[in-house]
């Protein structure tokens, strides 16, 4: 076995220093042994030396908030496949969202994941805890037995929070563990029933909509009561014009808020749902083509600080029911790079180094994770990939579980070429 890895030749990409120059990468023990220019290594036979000349060398990418359905949907996700998945598509760390069943609200649950995790010898997994009991929205769970057992953060993701005292004293109690609430923004009784945007096309489909101030008065909610505690709040999947204008207003008071994006939300709108196609059926859903420019905007200048993927893999009988009765979500660890290079990047919206910011070092910074650069002694997690390779998109293909995506058959732009975690490669495009 191989003690180190030198990837030689590549584009080496990190933002979080500046840094934008080709050369060589030596990781050796688990760490960013040195990087720059012409490495030599000599002749030694333990060190694998990989070409990367044409590809981007850059942070292993982060995604802060994926559902890996175990326990209890096993059927249609586990943490081993999850994070393979993750591996596939260049993620070297990924969160866990704690909608599962039993929900992840205790030290005994977190703990469960991590173990699996480790079994997995994929991409790191991260759990994320619930906010409150069961995601009942009733009564805070005990934050800080699940943040000593390993959670990073908390959520009810998959439910909002309601309750505006609820979320408060939430804040107030993650600050002093110095961990975000991350909040799916809905405010139940504007979005109750709902199955899509509400506008003209869900009128002319005849479906109940979900307007856009659904999400956008919990996200000013959130914000405020971020500036009243302190505490430090993290917007979920934002999907509205609106949401953005909030946010900057909440960072420009110096409201410690922080927001991610979904590729989905940045390349597809509500016409995707035309002939109640249940695989463009989302929460939040898909809005109009003017709030997908105004969340493209916020990604390119700093107002949205993360793209995240909000994978959530469902049996192929259950998206199959009336589009009104199927369940939300996508899977979208695997097509996550390619989409946003296609619609970002070769759009000439954001360059390749403002996404690997927002996929990589951004989230590493928001929620403490290590990774998020290449400095040396950091941990060797790498994520090596070309920008210019187009494939067709093969659900039958994907390491998920899942198949529940709308790019079926779409030839994107970007593909993973090496992912590489602790200084072993977790995933090679060659086998």
């Amino acid at each position: 076995m191989k003690s180190g890895m030198l990837l030689r030749g590549g584009r080496i990409l990190d933002p979080s220093q500046k840094l934008d120059e080709a050369g060589d990468v030596l990781l050796l023990g688990g760490k960013v042994e040195s990087l720059g220019g012409t490495i030599n290594v000599g002749a030694r036979d333990d060190i694998e030396i990989v070409d990367c000349a044409g590809l981007v060398v850059a942070p292993g990418f982060i995604d802060v908030h994926c559902h890996l359905r175990e326990p209890g949907r096993e059927d249609v996700e586990t943490i081993v496949t999850g994070a393979c998945a993750a591996a596939a598509g260049g993620f070297t760390a990924v969160c866990a969202m704690p909608n599962t069943d039993p929900v992840t609200d205790n030290q005994a649950a977190v703990g469960f994941i991590i173990r699996q995790a480790a079994r997995a010898q994929a991409a790191r997994v991260y759990p994320i805890g619930a906010i409150s009991l069961g995601q009942r929205g009733e009564a805070l769970a005990e934050f800080g037995e699940m943040v000593g057992a390993g959670a990073v953060a908390v959520s009810d993701d998959g439910k909002p929070v309601a309750s505006a005292h609820l979320m408060r004293t939430a804040l107030e109690y993650a600050r002093t563990f110095g961990i975000p609430v991350a909040d799916h923004c809905e405010e139940p009784t504007l979005a109750n029933g709902g199955a899509m945007n509400e506008g003209i096309v869900s009128a002319r489909l005849g479906l109940k909509g979900v307007p856009s101030e659904a999400e956008e008065i919990m996200a000013i909610r959130d914000i405020l009561l971020a500036r009243r505690t302190g505490g430090h709040i993290h917007l979920c999947h934002m999907s509205t014009r609106g949401s953005v204008e909030l946010i900057q207003w909440g960072k420009e008071r110096g409201i410690s808020v922080t927001a991610e994006v979904c590729p989905h939300h940045l390349s597809l709108t509500e016409d995707a749902v035309e002939g109640y196609n249940t695989n463009a059926k989302m929460n939040p859903p898909l809005r109009t083509a003017a709030d997908v420019e105004a969340l493209q905007k916020a990604v390119r200048d700093g107002t949205i600080d993360v793209i995240a993927t909000d994978h959530a893999p469902h049996h192929y009988d259950e998206k199959e029911r009336e589009f009104a009765d199927a369940p939300n979500g996508i899977v979208g660890l695997e097509t996550a790079l390619a989409v946003n290079i296609t619609w970002l990047v070769a759009r000439d919206i954001i360059d390749v180094a403002t996404l690997v910011d927002k996929m990589s070092c951004a989230p590493a910074r928001i929620f403490h994770l290590p990774g998020g650069n290449l400095r040396r002694g950091s941990v060797a997690d790498v994520t090596i990939f070309d920008p210019d390779a187009e494939w067709t998109v093969d659900p039958a293909r994907f390491r998920s579980k899942g198949r529940n995506t709308p790019y079926a058959g779409q030839r994107l732009r970007g593909r993973v070429h090496r992912t590489i975690v602790d200084g072993r490669a977790i995933y090679s495009a060659n086998g």
